[in-house]
């Protein structure tokens, strides 16, 4: 099974309950079309089918800032340690490792970067402004 960390955290995931919604979106889909139904869903999973592929941070960020979504955005499918720290400053809050990626070895991407200069759904304001004259 494979590992999965929420809130930095390496957990073990029960069933979902019968009645929780889950969305799961592809790079190919684009989150306006589920925009109106993000308000009764459990959690929306965007799949990475291969490391190169980065349409899912796309899907991830639209989702946060442009639809408001607030509930458990988890990043699945082709995900390793190399991704999470720019995951995460997008707004992705739990991640489904590939099986045999180690989970504790993955925590330490969070602490991989002491500062991001760009702007993040973590922190909306860049770590330096330009001054304007």
């Amino acid at each position: 099974m494979a590992a999965l960390i929420k809130q930095r955290r390496v957990v073990s995931e029960s069933a979902p309950s019968p009645d929780a919604r889950v969305i799961r979106l592809e790079p190919t889909d684009d989150p306006a079309t589920v925009a109106d139904q993000l308000g009764g869903v459990a959690r929306v999973e965007v799949n990475f089918p291969k490391f190169g592929d980065g349409r899912g941070f796309s899907i991830g960020r639209l989702l946060r800032e442009r639809y408001g979504y607030k509930g458990e955005l988890r990043a699945v499918g082709h995900i390793t340690r190399d991704h999470l720290f720019f995951m995460e400053s997008i707004g992705f809050d739990a991640f489904e490792l590939r099986e045999g990626e180690d989970p504790h070895e993955a925590l330490a991407a969070f602490h991989d970067f002491s500062e991001s200069y760009q702007a993040s759904f973590l922190r909306p304001q860049p770590l330096f402004r330009r001054r304007t004259q």
